[in-house]
């Protein structure tokens, strides 16, 4: 027989945000995020060249070693960056212990805006600005794959502003 603690779940895998603050998704920035990034990703998208041997893919080649230290140097212990998605907010950490950056409460934006920068295209990554009307209340660069994370975003808060509406007061505290 298992005990039955006070923490136990009505439904399994859902925590109410006034019980504790847990993770849906975690997303990890791209190089497209950075100037250098974004920069080889434009070499890397060009397509002059005759079949397979194009101008990308040979600058592809020829700077390998660039990317793989701007890869490696945004994994470094006081460098590594992610974006999660919880069920009271969305963050940026910092760190291997991830500490909170910048986070916006889902109460405080009403639209995520995807915007894709010349270079972030070939990286398949972008930047979501969240907005509370005209004003933009976070900026995530960067984003790998941005559209599947924008989307929790969207459902993890229509569902937080849901259940606030449902029982008439605030859910958790950030």
């Amino acid at each position: 027989m298992s005990s039955i603690g006070a923490s136990q779940q009505s439904i399994a895998g859902v925590t109410p945000p006034g019980t504790a603050e847990v993770t849906v998704m975690t997303a990890w920035p791209s190089v497209g995020g950075t100037g250098l990034g974004r920069m080889l990703g434009r070499l890397y998208g060009m397509q002059a060249g005759i079949g397979p041997l194009r101008l990308g893919r040979l600058c592809l080649l020829a700077t390998i070693p660039l990317g793989l230290m701007l890869y490696l140097g945004m994994r470094l212990p006081w460098a590594i960056r992610r974006f999660r998605v919880t069920n009271r907010r969305v963050t940026m950490d910092r760190g291997i212990s991830p500490k909170v950056e910048q986070y916006v409460d889902f109460d405080r934006f009403d639209s995520i805006e995807l915007v894709v920068h010349s270079g972030q295209e070939w990286f398949d990554c972008g930047d979501l600005v969240f907005r509370q009307g005209a004003i933009e209340t976070l900026r995530l660069a960067g984003v790998c794959r941005p559209e599947p994370f924008r989307r929790i975003c969207l459902e993890v808060r229509q569902s937080y502003l849901g259940v606030r509406a449902a029982t008439g007061r605030a859910v958790g505290a950030a």
